[in-house]
């Protein structure tokens, strides 16, 4: 690892840009869930120029540590517990959601944050925890370090992009922001057998079919009282 970081070799062959493909697609695959706890976390703050703010700042604390957790992958790897503590954390997360208040109106659940540099945090340890499991897939499929680079920096960009869609969509579709923290548990879950059971390699099908479902169930009712951005008061 560290000779590839000193001594990168910047070679573009066919091979070379159909793997950039595949790690881009893993990353956006993998970033759905992500975004959309990102986006509930961001949603925790009062005001769309904070929920923004919160974003473009943790995600960049985010990137930070997805470059760092990329060049001490195999190292990291070698120690259960990093996965155990990330997993542990996830759960959390989604714990921390499903025991929230809910809301008067439609019972929602929420994450709510008095402070912008409360949710940022958050945000960027969250998203950490989601690359423990795309960061691995990622150095499984690629050798070269500066290929995984560029497949976590697009991978950043395309959560960015997303996290914002689903800010919208959370307000939208009544059941997503549900869907999107069990999907939460489901990569905690995943992260906790990989500490706990190495041995055991969950099917990449039953994963991504169970995620998918989720997804269906989330996007499957509107909200009747959603107002789009653009046609609402201005305040």
């Amino acid at each position: 690892m560290l000779e590839q970081i000193l001594h990168p070799q910047l070679h573009f062959s066919l091979e070379t840009s159909f793997i950039l493909v595949i790690l881009v697609a893993l990353e956006a695959v993998l970033s759905a869930d992500n975004a959309i706890a990102l986006a509930a976390i961001a949603q925790g703050l009062a005001s769309p120029p904070q929920q923004r703010k919160a974003l473009n700042i943790g995600l960049m604390v985010a990137y930070i540590l997805r470059i760092t957790l990329i060049f001490t992958a195999t190292w990291v790897i070698h120690y259960w517990q990093v996965e155990l503590l990330g997993a542990l954390y996830l759960l959390w997360l989604v714990f921390r959601y499903f025991t929230s208040p809910e809301d008067d109106k439609n019972h929602h659940h929420s994450l709510e944050f008095k402070s912008l540099w409360q949710a940022i945090p958050m945000i960027a340890v969250t998203d950490l925890a989601f690359s423990l499991d795309s960061v691995t897939t990622a150095i499984a499929v690629a050798e070269d370090i500066w290929l995984i680079v560029l497949g976590g920096t697009i991978g950043v960009l395309t959560l960015r992009f997303l996290a914002g869609l689903f800010i919208r969509w959370l307000d939208e579709f009544t059941n997503l922001e549900d869907a999107g923290f069990v999907t939460v548990g489901f990569v905690g879950v995943r992260l906790l057998l990989k500490a706990v059971y190495p041995s055991f390699v969950m099917p990449e099908w039953l994963m991504i079919t169970a995620i998918a479902a989720m997804f269906i169930w989330g996007f499957s009712k509107r909200n009747p009282d959603f107002v789009p951005q653009e046609d609402s008061p201005s305040p």
